[in-house]
């Protein structure tokens, strides 16, 4: 399956309660799509999922694919660690219409590479939608190893990994060790021009929210030879993807799209939101407007 060359990991707006603001949901989807997304990865850890119930999600996901009406790819973010509960969240995410599913490396348990194969390997089996993997040690602790990502690829429905390890070698030999058809995503926007230039497929974004357009062209203009400005693009959008985490994430981006008019609320506890010093930082970096041309 193409999932497309930006995906967005979208937040997950909350009203003044606390609770999922479902306009707001709506309004969100129509500007990514709007804005440069090729596909919308729901219930990420972007959408603060550690803090969503399950049936928030299964509720999440069902108005998502109805507000996305068939217009880009729609992947649900079932994985937890806890292999049985990610079996059931993956079976329940499948009958609400989503095109795929995203897996975490189970966080917190530190399971051996045996482990984590087994793992994959049992929700893989739950589901006939495709699978996307999602390395993240700097959050989940464990690391799958290139061997571990290579032996998966060969299950026939898991097609992609987002990568987020920061190690370009090791992306690089996920890239040469498997097939052409498995497709491989930089988990990190500041990486997405290096691990286009190795042969990755392209970004699961956050900061697509605010620069997708940008991001977009920037990952175009690479795939259609015009290195140059690719490299240009990546030097003027880094200041901006580097000001979205500059505090823990999703807080930023979620400030930003509130300051761009697009309203998606506060996080939710353990997470909080900027305080005003942080708010008048970011104000420098996010543009209101499309950004200039890089020229």
């Amino acid at each position: 399956m193409n999932f497309g060359q930006v995906l967005t990991a979208m937040v997950t707006p909350f009203d003044q309660k606390g609770e999922i603001d479902f306009n707001a949901t709506r309004t969100l989807v129509n500007h990514l799509i709007s804005n440069g997304s090729d596909g919308l990865v729901v219930g990420g850890t972007t959408g603060e999922s550690p803090t969503l119930t399950s049936e928030e999600k299964i509720e999440l996901f069902q108005f998502v694919v109805k507000a996305v009406n068939g217009r880009v790819p729609v992947i649900a973010g079932t994985g937890s660690n806890s292999t049985k509960a990610s079996v059931e969240l993956t079976i329940q995410a499948e009958k609400t219409g989503v095109d795929a599913i995203m897996l975490v490396a189970p966080y917190y348990n530190k399971p051996s590479q045996e482990g984590l194969f087994q793992h994959f390997q049992t929700i893989a089996a739950s589901t006939s939608l495709p699978v996307m993997l999602y390395n993240i040690p700097g959050r989940s602790v464990v690391n799958m190893s290139p061997d571990t990502i290579v032996r998966l690829s060969e299950i026939e429905n898991i097609v992609s990994v987002k990568e987020s390890s920061g190690d370009l070698d090791a992306v690089t030999e996920i890239i040469t060790r498997t097939s052409d058809d498995f497709t491989v995503y930089s988990g990190d926007d500041g990486m997405t021009l290096p691990i286009l230039a190795i042969g990755g497929n392209g970004i699961v974004s956050v900061a697509s929210h605010i620069i997708g357009n940008e991001m977009q062209q920037m990952v175009q203009s690479y795939q259609t030879g015009d290195v140059q400005y690719a490299a240009a693009a990546h030097r003027k959008l880094l200041p901006i993807m580097n000001a979205l985490f500059a505090h823990p994430s999703p807080s930023p981006v979620k400030a930003a799209l509130n300051m761009k008019g697009v309203p998606v609320g506060d996080v939710r506890l353990p997470m909080l939101p900027l305080n005003p010093e942080q708010m008048k930082e970011l104000e420098k970096f996010v543009p209101l407007d499309r950004i200039e041309s890089v020229g």
